[in-house]
């Protein structure tokens, strides 16, 4: 067990700095999600950005010729549990957006990082350090006084993105230990394979069943049935795709090339980024708080960079 660690890369300038530009991408996308997709169900945009997104992935594979055997990697059951695991957490995102707040849910998903540690710690055991735990706690409570969780932070709702935030942990761990050398185009087409499934699974369920009621079309989003895109929806949905393959790419990559406790920390930078854009885009100026959760979160992301290198 202890000469399979050692093999395992420690590159941590190459995991921070793909982790920070997945953070960036990842906000960027959702300022053109917030911006521009409004008319289109959850389900209708997994399916048709995967529809996109899966073609371009096997045209860019074929033109740098590593095609060969693309589709047979994809499909590996360790690659496929690990996109299992990341369609779960982006569900269990989504499906609590209707009943909380974005702050609660934000503030609940950002959990990861924490399972991220306990994991490495206590399953692949890899070394985590003093340091190491003190800088996920202090990103932790920089993202408290960040997001500032509403009053229905105790809904039992909120349950849903504190289990979104587990399975993103056990994808970046099942990336670290099991899919070390998988082609990053593979685990990015997985991805997008199983979260395309996921939403035309979904999209046959609520076209069956047809919910109605007060409750449901409350929820379109989450419960309405298809609509007809117009040309500016095919184009959201075409950037969303090119934005899909990148950050799959670079989010799969970022946790090959660093141990989870160290990457999982500065995917904080993805909130200093909206924090950005809030500004520019949705007029929502800082506040005292959130510039102190900012700090925190840089100071911890310092910390755990800084601390002494893994050797086990």
């Amino acid at each position: 067990m202890r000469q399979r660690l050692e093999v395992r890369p420690q590159n941590l300038l190459l995991g921070v700095s793909l982790i920070v530009a997945t953070g960036f991408t990842i906000s960027v996308q959702d300022v053109v999600f917030k911006l521009f997709s409004n008319e289109l169900t959850l389900w209708q945009i997994f399916v048709l950005r995967g529809v996109l997104a899966v073609p371009l992935l096997l045209a860019v594979s074929r033109v740098r010729g590593r095609h060969r055997g693309l589709l047979r990697t994809a499909f590996g059951k360790w690659v496929l549990l690990r996109s299992l695991f990341i369609t779960t957490t982006f569900l269990a995102f989504y499906a609590a957006l209707p009943f909380l707040s974005l702050s609660t849910v934000g503030a609940a998903n950002y959990l990861a990082p924490l399972f991220v540690t306990l994991l490495s710690a206590c399953v692949i055991r890899e070394a985590v350090g003093i340091r190491g735990w003190l800088g996920v706690c202090l990103g932790f409570a920089g993202i408290v006084i960040l997001l500032r969780p509403g009053t229905d932070a105790f809904s039992s709702w909120a349950l849903l993105p504190v289990v979104g935030a587990a399975f993103y942990a056990l994808a970046h761990i099942t990336t670290r230990v099991r899919c070390q050398g998988i082609p990053l185009a593979a685990i990015s087409l997985s991805q997008n394979i199983v979260m395309m499934l996921s939403g035309l699974l979904v999209s046959l369920v609520l076209f069956g069943v047809q919910p109605e009621g007060a409750f449901f079309e409350a929820y379109p989003y989450v419960f309405g049935l298809w609509t007809a895109p117009d040309m500016t929806d095919w184009l959201v949905l075409a950037l969303l795709a090119g934005f899909a393959v990148v950050i799959g790419m670079m989010l799969a990559g970022a946790y090959q090339a660093a141990p989870p406790s160290v990457v999982s920390t500065f995917e904080y930078s993805y909130l200093v980024f909206v924090a950005v854009w809030d500004i520019l885009f949705f007029g929502i100026e800082p506040t005292p708080g959130s510039v102190t959760g900012m700090v925190l979160i840089v100071l911890a992301g310092l910390l755990v960079l800084q601390r002494r290198p893994v050797t086990s």
